[in-house]
């Protein structure tokens, strides 16, 4: 099987993008004659036009869409994606660049580095893109001279070693094909390898690496009575029948029985294939869970650190609501925070932004209201990517990243039942602990987490309610104003009153010890516990910002009690 190289264009406009491509089709014998006919003028072939597809690009002279194209040379067959140069156009070069494994960057040697160039270099960087190249193009322009290409190159170089990657810099003439795929005469001086000898030596990792990632799709049973298959595309990895995995968020063990890709039989699969799978438990297994190996799992998460290239119309600020889609899950989401912002002329971040306006890079973080399963994108490019939509114009409008994922407390590790399945149903008389409704006044998400996880290592149920889900589901609806805020509290009281009743430590943020003890009290007048906690020294302390151990010191004298 011929290795396979992704690549994607890259740069500002009229760099000649377009007519490089058109070359690279050319010399490698690419090109079917029909269509080098249709582009054929008095002064040669118009390589642009065997590119640029859309009437408007052709009228306009500049790309709009993401053309894909095909070649090969004797090394390796190529997906090429032509990216648009131009700044309006940025979220297509977001999706030119996706998969690929290396990024083009064109810059014309009389305009040097502009700002578009260090945007789409940082995208690429940002995308994981592991290799980048560049091209200084329209050398016969300024008659091959090497200073003006030494100039252009120290740019580049200058790029490269703010982004932190390794860069190749190419002085070419696409139009007639200088150090493209033939060594030009006309530059003695360049000792290097021509772009499609770098292009042809350069690594491409192998199918198949990494732990397991199978994101599943689809569930069907094709025959009456015969067993669920599970199908889905292989984010990474390798599966065989027999192999143990574990369906997350849920944590469930089982194995594999049988394996079909659909057009023919095979004992083993290999990323990016697509699968179909049976189970050998009757497991609650649907659209956006994911099936990995045991000894090495993905993160199970509501709250993400990530980076994003802002692609709406409309400006970016923090607390906006969106559908994240990653893998084959959609969730409500609220963006909480924004961190940093890119400066494209300087590749610095600036701190704390107010917004994301179009074609913005930052950082931001992002809280849903279900679980996701997702990876660091520098480990895993399809289980550590996502994008935001609109839930009103259905328009996307941001491609994100994973930098960091928050674990949730608890996902992803259920305790031994049936089929490896976490069951907790006791009957109310049968329940090992009485519930609780605990308020934290003033404390931060990270408290209500760590203390879910304290009490769950102590074999008490336990669930926080994040203030962020519940704003991004919940309480979707609701403002910031004052009555929207008496209505935040009263929901979030009445879901802490259903799970304390159901024998669980419910925890729960609060703005003011008034308002918790105003919402803590239904709680405590049907019978349950419920707590205030305001600072270290119990409910009863000045107002302050309580930690884990001062959490559980208060339920436990409230238990007491």
């Amino acid at each position: 099987m011929r290795e396979l190289l992704r690549m994607a264009t890259a740069g500002s406009v009229d760099d000649g993008k377009s007519t490089l491509i058109g070359r690279l089709l050319l010399d490698t014998g690419s090109l079917p004659t029909d269509h080098l006919a249709a582009v054929d003028g008095p002064d040669g072939p118009d390589l642009a036009a065997l590119s640029d597809g859309l009437r408007a690009e052709r009228e306009q002279g500049i790309t709009i869409d993401v053309a894909y194209r095909f070649f090969s040379t004797a090394a390796r067959n190529y997906v090429l994606a032509d990216t648009p140069g131009h700044v309006r156009y940025t979220r297509n070069m977001v999706t030119g660049a996706s998969n690929a494994h290396l990024a083009m960057l064109l810059v014309d040697v009389r305009a040097g580095v502009l700002d578009q160039t260090r945007r789409h270099a940082r995208i690429a960087t940002l995308l994981g893109v592991p290799h980048l190249v560049a091209a200084v193009n329209k050398m016969d322009l300024v008659d091959f001279d090497r200073g003006a290409f030494d100039r252009v190159r120290a740019e580049l170089h200058d790029v490269a070693e703010r982004l932190g990657v390794p860069l190749l810099v190419v002085p070419v003439a696409a139009k007639h094909g200088d150090n493209v795929a033939v060594r030009s005469a006309r530059t003695p001086w360049w000792d290097g390898p021509t772009l499609l000898e770098h292009l042809d030596a350069v690594d491409v990792p192998p199918p198949g690496e990494g732990g397991l990632r199978l994101p599943v799709q689809w569930v069907s049973r094709p025959v009456a009575g015969a067993r669920r298959s599970y199908a889905g595309r292989l984010a990474a990895g390798t599966l065989r029948a027999g192999d143990e995995v574990v369906v997350l968020p849920s944590g469930a063990r089982t194995r594999v029985t049988a394996l079909d890709a659909l057009d023919e039989e095979r004992e083993t699969a290999l990323a990016p294939l697509s699968v179909s799978v049976q189970l050998a438990d009757d497991l609650d297994v649907g659209r956006g869970d994911v099936l990995t190996a045991p000894e090495d799992p993905p993160v199970v998460t509501r709250e993400l650190r990530a980076q994003l290239c802002w692609m709406g119309e409309e400006p970016l600020r923090p607390g906006q609501r969106l559908l994240l889609k990653h893998t084959t899950r959609t969730a409500r989401a609220q963006v909480t925070a924004l961190h940093d912002r890119l400066d494209p002329a300087t590749l610095a971040d600036v701190t704390s932004p107010e917004r994301l306006e179009l074609n913005d890079i930052g950082t931001v973080t992002v809280r849903t209201a279900v679980d996701l399963v997702v990876d660091a994108y520098t480990r895993n490019r399809d289980t550590g990517a996502f994008v935001l939509v609109d839930e009103h114009t259905h328009a996307t409008v941001a491609a994100g990243v994973v930098r960091e994922a928050v674990p949730r407390a608890g996902a992803g590790r259920p305790a031994e039942g049936a089929e490896g399945v976490a069951r907790w149903t006791p009957s109310r008389a049968a329940r090992p602990h009485r519930g609780a409704a605990v308020w934290l006044v003033g404390a931060a998400p990270e408290v209500l987490r760590e203390a879910e996880a304290a009490l769950l290592a102590a074999g008490r149920p336990a669930y926080a309610l994040d203030p962020g889900n519940v704003r991004a589901g919940l309480a979707e609806d609701l403002g910031d104003g004052p009555a929207e805020r008496a209505e935040l509290v009263r929901r979030s009281g009445h879901v802490a009153r259903l799970l304390a009743d159901a024998g669980l430590v419910a925890l729960v943020a609060a703005g003011s010890a008034a308002e918790a003890r105003a919402a803590a009290r239904p709680a405590g007048e049907a019978g349950l516990t419920a707590v205030v906690v305001t600072a270290p020294g119990g409910p009863d302390a000045p107002s302050g910002a309580p930690g884990v151990a001062d959490v559980l010191a208060a339920l436990a004298l409230a238990e007491e009690a």
